[in-house]
């Protein structure tokens, strides 16, 4: 995405004004770098995700190998990031004797999604392996099918669709627009909401940070009257300062995922009296 971007503003920047180029949706879309016009055609965000989670398994299979009792640095890094997925998230959501189960789904999820999102602040990467909305949705998807199988198992499906479609407390007429809005809710609206979340605040960032950069090369290097450099200067900070920005949120939506994936599984158990 921001390949395509910093090419429609360097063809921006090239043109005498700005009538002269005429962005399009294909400026959002990096183009095809392997296999072009396959079933198998791979882009550059497809390429990030392969070479992100080859180096995630590798850096992890790496420790867990060279594991010691008494463990340094890097060792313990890695730990910390674990056992805070696994105390922080999991046991302080769902408790200990029922997080155990989750413990590996979330850990997966969290430390996927913080890889991903931070490939967007690595150089030669320069994009988020997260920025388009098949990924939020795939992950999104699998929150909700264990809130469903772990529903379906305590409950049982008769009594699991029974407590989600009409809670307790409610005046029976009123379930007659509740119910309908329920199973909305429970089948779309959450889904939807967390894919959206993590997909909108992945591509607003890198946006602005990439019309940020845009404008610094136009102010800086494009236009000919230096009158303006001053406001490249401007712009160039406030690029360094969305990117600074960009890592604390890529950080902090991979831990809104998980957090709220904790969360909705352990909704979907019966509540403890």
């Amino acid at each position: 995405m921001i390949d395509g971007l910093h090419m429609g503003m360097t063809a921006l920047a090239a043109s005498s004004n700005f009538n002269d180029y005429k962005p399009s949706i294909n400026d959002f879309m990096p183009p095809e770098i392997l296999f072009q016009g396959t079933p198998f055609a791979i882009n550059r965000i497809i390429l990030v995700r392969i070479l992100a989670t080859i180096i995630m398994l590798l850096v992890l299979g790496i420790t867990a190998a060279r594991a010691k009792l008494v463990p340094g640095r890097w060792q313990g890094a890695v730990e910390w990031l674990i056992d805070f997925v696994r105390n922080d998230i999991v046991y302080q959501v769902m408790g200990e004797v029922r997080g155990k189960r989750y413990v590996p789904m979330v850990t997966t999820v969290f430390l996927t999604l913080l890889v991903f999102n931070l490939c967007g602040e690595i150089p030669g990467f320069n994009i988020a392996a997260s920025a388009t909305i098949t990924l939020p949705l795939v992950f999104a998807m699998w929150c909700f099918c264990q809130y469903w199988i772990a529903g379906v198992r305590e409950k049982g499906l008769g009594r699991f669709l029974r407590d989600e479609l009409f809670p307790k407390g409610v005046p029976w007429p009123v379930y007659i627009l509740l119910a309908p809005i329920q199973l909305l809710e429970l089948l779309i609206i959450r889904p939807f909401s967390l894919t959206i979340r993590l997909f909108a605040n992945m591509v607003s960032g890198h946006l602005i940070l990439a019309l940020c950069l845009g404008a610094t090369q136009y102010f800086l290097v494009a236009v000919v009257n230096k009158v303006l450099a001053p406001f490249g200067v401007l712009t160039f900070a406030a690029g360094m300062f969305m990117y600074l920005f960009e890592i604390l949120v890529a950080c902090l939506q991979a831990y809104i995922f998980a957090i709220l994936t904790t969360a909705y599984i352990n909704m979907s158990y019966p509540e403890v009296d």
